[in-house]
């Protein structure tokens, strides 16, 4: 394991990727790449960069972090494959951290203390909302499970709104693994082989494709 006590940060739960690295649990390099409309995949290039910035690579990676979901579905299988790629290669463990609490850890300017709704599109006019806490320390706590509201739920709510969607766009980011390692750590390592994000819906693809044939897509 490496002595330098590196975490691999990465979530692509939208249509922008970010990295984060830390040392010892501070940023130390960040990088992001779009993932939607290129014709070819930058989220790698862009961890390999993020690698480099902090003079480093995969092989000195003690932990790698991926954003669990929900979110796009394309962008989450690409960050899980090479989240499962880089922990497996380097022999080292794998964890998982909810996408949306990375709205508020990684929001910057960062956010006051206090309680936070985290909300990610989830098209159709609703929202992924996660209730996260935002702790006088800096620590930011995930205080509830993701579930879907509409953008008026949100308003009702009592409580800021924050997401990429909203009126100051807030978007997830990697770097917020920082204010939430302890906890992802404590939570345990995920099982390399059979670990997935959560997608939260099927693709989009998928929905009109049944719509248009009147039935589901066989898995198999």
């Amino acid at each position: 394991m490496s002595a330098r006590g590196l975490t691999l940060a990465l979530d692509a739960s939208t249509y922008v990727g970010t990295v984060a690295v830390l040392e010892h649990g501070v940023v130390v390099a960040s990088r992001e790449a779009l993932m939607r409309g290129e014709h070819e995949e930058r989220l790698m290039p862009a961890v390999l960069a993020a690698l480099a910035d902090a003079r480093a690579v995969p092989r000195d990676v003690a932990r790698v972090v991926c954003g669990a979901g929900p979110g796009s579905f394309t962008s989450l299988r690409i960050a899980a494959g090479i989240a499962k790629g880089i922990a497996h290669g380097a022999g080292v463990p794998l964890y998982a951290v909810s996408s949306p609490a990375l709205v508020v850890a990684g929001a910057e300017p960062a956010l006051a203390p206090g309680r936070y709704i985290a909300a990610l599109d989830a098209m159709r006019g609703e929202r992924y909302a996660q209730s996260v806490v935002k702790q006088a320390d800096g620590r930011v706590v995930v205080d509830g499970v993701v579930a879907l509201a509409t953008v008026e739920q949100l308003a009702a709510a009592g409580v800021p709104v924050v997401g990429p969607r909203e009126p100051a766009p807030q978007p997830p980011h990697a770097r917020g693994v920082a204010a939430m390692l302890l906890d992802v750590l404590a939570e345990g390592a995920v099982d390399l082989d059979a670990w997935e994000p959560s997608y939260g819906r099927l693709a989009e693809a998928q929905v009109r494709w049944e719509a248009a044939h009147g039935r589901p897509l066989a898995s198999g």
